[in-house]
């Protein structure tokens, strides 16, 4: 039995659904909180713990972020099937012939397309991987299926790092530190721009090195890797949606979509480039506004865009109901002051420099059981805030640590490659070689640039 195997197996034994995991983490957090927090004074515990559980969950800004989450990806699936993408997909694939090829191609286009969008880049990578068997199958090519499908999941490697990571874009929304910490005394940036993190030196060392090396790390493999027989249960086709006699034309009328998606794309470009800045422009709200411009161009009709948001919007009910669970956890967490307790634990024993390694590591071990950049920064972001502030840690390095560290370990966890799997028809155990392969080329890049700068 392999390695990747026994990997699998003990994966599926110890760990259910994501949902579930919740839940237990919740039941954990109460448990927690009942023993050992010292903010729990009255005098029937219980009740005082669910209060903190109850107010964590319906914390407004909170609950505008699981919204923010929600259109982030929704809006980036929506893309990702809209015709201009699917034909240019279409153009590429004609020419991957082997799996060397279509490795290294699809990862670093994939790799590319979630830097700018995780829920694009998670939909385009499956596509790409789906299109690629058809032709080959077509063309009757040798390729290696699973190989291929993981190099389309590879952009949950970079997604974090990028313009949609979730906590680089809270971040940089005035006021969102001090939010964490309510009732802190301490004195917190009111944000950390784009330019303190996905503009910076590590950060584009780090994307650049993962979109040269990863690629090509993928190609070697495509010539190591055997060529396995393809079968495709179902065919899979995107196509917009054919004119129909005597329904409403403003519906059907291509002309209006893009001149309402080219308007907002002008005034986003006004902002971004002129009145704020670049930089300064990068919060979730102007994000999914530039998307949602992008949307409505490049599916032109309203009914395009109807059905493709009937298709995207399934991906988002984990989002829907998991992140509130989780601020609920961060509510008991934070108001038991739990996290005040251990990040004096931590303070006392770390330094800024064993800080870092200490929120990568930390980071890639809770995705394995949180696997949502956003639901677990709300667990942990404010540990990490308020222990930086402590001991005087680079914040902005702490958070890029952060999002390496729960970015990496996707390449362990697939939740988010559900997506893929139900698009290429493939198990999590055939592409999870593939994967751990990505990981550990991941982990190098990561721990190189995080001990550099």
């Amino acid at each position: 039995m392999s390695f990747t195997t026994k990997f699998v197996k003990i994966y599926k034994a110890l760990l259910p659904s994501p949902f579930t995991i919740a839940i237990v983490l919740s039941f954990f957090a109460f448990v927690l909180a009942l023993l050992f927090g010292s903010g729990v004074e009255n005098e029937f515990k219980p009740y005082t713990i669910l209060t903190y559980w109850e107010n964590g969950m319906w914390t407004p800004n909170l609950l505008v972020f699981t919204v923010q989450m929600m259109l982030m990806l929704v809006l980036g699936h929506i893309l990702a099937i809209s015709a201009p993408i699917n034909n240019f997909i279409s153009s590429v694939t004609q020419h991957l012939n082997t799996s060397s090829k279509a490795a290294a191609w699809i990862t670093f286009l994939t790799m590319l397309v979630a830097f700018f969008n995780w829920g694009l880049g998670l939909i385009f990578g499956a596509i790409m991987a789906r299109k690629l068997a058809e032709v080959s199958l077509r063309n009757d090519w040798k390729l290696n299926y699973p190989l291929i499908a993981a190099g389309g999941y590879s952009g949950l490697m970079v997604w974090h790092g990028g313009f949609s990571g979730s906590s680089l874009a809270k971040v940089a929304e005035s006021g969102h530190l001090a939010s964490l910490l309510p009732n802190s005394n301490a004195t917190f940036p009111d944000l950390i721009t784009y330019g303190e993190t996905v503009f910076s030196t590590m950060n584009i060392t780090t994307s650049i090195l993962l979109l040269v090396v990863a690629p090509l790390a993928m190609y070697w493999m495509g010539r190591k890797a055997k060529a396995q027989p393809i079968k495709l249960q179902t065919r899979f086709e995107i196509q917009n949606v054919e004119l129909v006699e005597g329904a409403e034309k403003l519906d059907h009328a291509n002309w209006f979509g893009i001149i309402i998606g080219s308007i907002i794309l002008v005034f986003v470009g006004y902002k971004m480039f002129w009145q704020v800045g670049f930089t300064h422009y990068f919060t979730p709200n102007n994000i999914n506004l530039l998307l949602l411009g992008m949307g409505f161009l490049f599916h032109q009709s309203f009914k395009n865009f109807q059905n493709a948001l009937e298709d995207a919007i399934s991906g988002a009910s984990g989002i829907l109901i998991q992140f509130p669970l989780y601020f609920g956890i961060m509510g008991i967490l934070r108001d038991s002051e739990l996290i005040a307790q251990f990040s004096n634990f931590v303070a006392s024993s770390a330094t800024p420099n064993s800080f870092t390694y200490f929120t990568f590591f930390s980071a890639g071990a809770v995705n394995i059981l949180v696997p949502s950049g956003g639901g677990q920064w709300a667990i942990q972001g404010p540990l990490l805030v308020q222990t930086a502030n402590e001991i005087g840690a680079p914040l902005a390095k702490n958070i890029l640590a952060f999002a390496y560290g729960d970015q990496l370990t996707n390449m362990l966890q697939p939740f988010w490659a559900l997506p893929l799997l139900g698009i290429t028809g493939l198990k999590a155990k055939e592409i999870l070689p593939y994967t751990l392969y990505l990981f550990v080329i991941g982990l190098i890049i990561f721990l190189s640039t995080l001990f550099l700068f």
